[in-house]
């Protein structure tokens, strides 16, 4: 057993210091794989997740492999499930990919503009359009758990999602056609 692996028993075993000691030799390594898979600017947080859930799983470390590589092969997952995420956000909040690619990118934007537009768009829903997507798109739950919130059937929900992503493609559309007509009127 080398050095790592005994600090790491050590903090599972609930050693602050050697909790301690394994984040001080690993969280350089960590953050790099992070900052490489993820990007520079949610490194950190990535890292920060990485150790979260490594310390909720080091007493079922078994030591087949390094520590180190333990740690990073979270730290990897940790990442997909960043991107993954960020990707499922953004194509569930738009149809299809000609919608995604009528979406403006946010560089430079007023964030509380945006977020006072989003808030908007989905008070414009249906109430219980309006539920779906926020309990599915918004607040991360499956269908089914969000079937159970809503107390309805799951094929309800993806009904209810689906209608909401076409009412909110439809305000977008709405929102640009009426700004174009404003610009034609006062010309």
């Amino acid at each position: 057993m080398d050095d790592l692996q005994r600090v790491a028993a050590d903090a599972a075993e609930g050693d602050p210091l050697a909790a301690a000691a394994l984040v001080r030799a690993t969280q350089s390594d960590v953050w790099r794989l992070c900052s490489a898979l993820g990007d520079p600017g949610s490194a950190d947080d990535l890292t920060q997740e990485t150790f979260l859930r490594a310390f909720e799983s080091l007493h079922r470390f078994e030591g087949r492999s390094s520590v180190r590589t333990w740690l990073l092969t979270i730290a990897r997952r940790v990442c997909a499930d960043a991107v993954r995420y960020r990707r499922r956000r953004r194509l569930t909040l738009v149809g299809d990919d000609d919608a995604l690619a009528a979406v403006p990118a946010s560089g430079g934007a007023d964030p509380t503009g945006e977020g006072a537009a989003v808030a908007d768009l989905l008070a414009r829903m249906e109430p219980d359009r309006r539920e779906a997507f926020a309990l599915t798109q918004l607040l991360g739950l499956s269908y089914a758990e969000a079937a159970e919130v809503a107390g309805c059937a799951v094929g309800t929900i993806r009904s209810r999602v689906a209608r909401g992503r076409a009412d909110l493609i439809g305000s977008l559309g709405g929102v640009d056609e009426g700004d174009a007509e404003g610009d034609s009127a006062r010309r």
